[in-house]
């Protein structure tokens, strides 16, 4: 052991420690301990809402789980994910017997155009895909801008515009493709391929189709094999634009795409609910020992 901690020991050693009652430590570990429990409880059910709707878009999907025409009250249906299976199942009827038309295989350029347009109105608003967060403002994700000074060459975004991102990331091996929702308009990279679907498609369900990721085995069939370009995936814009895609009708779709929502809206509001309670945990402590 040198000087130096001998010193910081013997500081230590003398250093004065200040504890309540063993009656008033064992109410505040009782009261910590049962927030605790509230925020594992809290994190099971995030766990199992998102394992939930996981396993319902493999189902509505692959066609084997097919909502009736009549099922209106979507929200209504998600509203409680501990009876939502036997409840859709309800509502829901097997492949063969729907009243909806049957899914149509469609180039993606059928029903998308894509956006080309350059950011002459100088928007600074530059955006980056994040996994979880989709489109979003580089200055919200990195704090700060890691674009080019001049941006009059990116291309400028629409809320409800499309971009895919070529380069692999966690959970998305072929690129992430992210819908702008946040802001009203936003640049991106040219490297980034961009597009706007027409009135013959749900915005919300294309977003719920890419999230269960039916396009990479398409996006697979026309990259070159196994050819990366710094991390990004070698494909051409005709290429991706050729991808197949199997759309059921424009109405199955909002049905599809509302009751995913609202799974989706019950997820967020356990995933408030787990930051509130964090944050009063957080108070609690620097309330107590401070």
């Amino acid at each position: 052991m040198n000087l130096k901690q001998i010193f910081h020991k013997k500081i230590l050693l003398k250093t004065k420690l200040f504890f309540p009652s063993t009656k008033e430590q064992q109410k505040i570990a009782n009261f910590l301990t049962a927030v605790d429990t509230k925020l594992q409880q809290l994190t099971t059910k995030k766990e199992r809402l998102a394992q939930y709707k996981k396993g319902v878009m493999q189902q509505l999907f692959s066609q084997q789980l097919r909502f009736k025409p009549d099922v209106t009250n979507t929200n209504v249906i998600a509203s409680n994910h501990e009876n939502v299976i036997a409840r859709t199942q309800d509502d829901a009827i097997s492949p063969n017997e729907t009243q909806f038309p049957d899914w149509e295989k469609l180039q993606l350029s059928n029903i998308a155009e894509r956006v080309k347009t350059k950011n002459k109105i100088d928007n600074q608003n530059v955006l980056t895909i994040s996994a979880q967060l989709g489109l979003v403002s580089q200055l919200e994700y990195f704090n700060k801008s890691v674009s080019a000074k001049n941006l009059t060459g990116y291309y400028l975004l629409e809320k409800g515009d499309f971009a895919y991102n070529k380069s692999y990331s966690n959970g998305y091996p072929m690129g992430a493709i992210k819908r702008l929702k946040k802001y009203d308009f936003g640049v991106v990279s040219t490297l980034y391929i961009c597009f706007r679907f027409n009135n013959n498609v749900s915005l919300d369900f294309m977003e719920q189709y890419f999230e269960t990721g039916l396009q990479n085995r398409e996006i697979e069939k026309v990259a070159q094999e196994g050819a990366r370009n710094h991390g990004l995936l070698n494909i051409g814009v005709n290429d991706f634009f050729d991808i197949d895609l199997k759309i059921p009708s424009l109405k199955e779709q909002q049905k599809i795409a509302n009751y995913l929502s609202a799974i989706d809206k019950k997820i967020e509001a356990v995933q408030t609910q787990i930051t509130k309670t964090q944050a009063f945990k957080k108070g609690l402590l620097q309330g107590v020992f401070v």
